[in-house]
């Protein structure tokens, strides 16, 4: 990782929910008619310590760059699937810096050392970003009239 850059927990830096809740109602929540707050609240429940629901922060020097989640179900039409990464948000002007494979990554580690040997994500348009970090396309189809890529990345311990 960049120097001066490093990644922190939600959960151990509470202080940091209100600009995260702003990245993903702006970028993801605001369609669904979702407001600001509610999503602050659903991110302060981000508090587990080993598995999902936890959300992780990338700093650079004291300032939040961007953000990704572990959390139980994200897509309501694949309710079987579980867990999944989610909400991964680098601010557009520290975008095409390798933030977001800091971030996956984190995700990925959270997932390992919780013992969660397959991990999920679906996308409408960063299917390149994902399978350059290692994850493949399991599925492509329509969801909320858009398409959509269901993604998975089988993890395997690290040593």
């Amino acid at each position: 990782m960049r120097c001066g850059a490093r990644i922190v927990r939600t959960a151990d830096r509470p202080d940091l929910l209100p600009v995260v809740a702003g990245w993903l109602w702006q970028e993801f929540w605001r369609r669904g008619g979702h407001t600001l707050e509610h999503v602050q609240t659903v991110f302060a429940g981000s508090t587990a310590e080993v598995g999902p629901q936890q959300t992780f922060v990338l700093l650079v020097g004291d300032a939040p760059v961007g953000t990704a989640s572990l959390v139980e179900h994200d897509l309501d039409a694949r309710p079987d699937l579980t867990p999944w990464l989610a909400g991964v948000f680098v601010a557009p002007d520290q975008r095409g810096r390798g933030y977001a494979a800091h971030l996956i990554a984190a995700v990925e580690d959270a997932c390992r050392a919780a013992a969660i040997p397959t991990l999920w994500l679906y996308t409408r348009n960063s299917e390149r970003i994902y399978a350059r970090v290692g994850w493949r396309t399991v599925e492509v189809f329509d969801y909320r009239d858009r398409p959509v890529a269901l993604m998975r990345r089988d993890l395997e311990a690290r040593l």
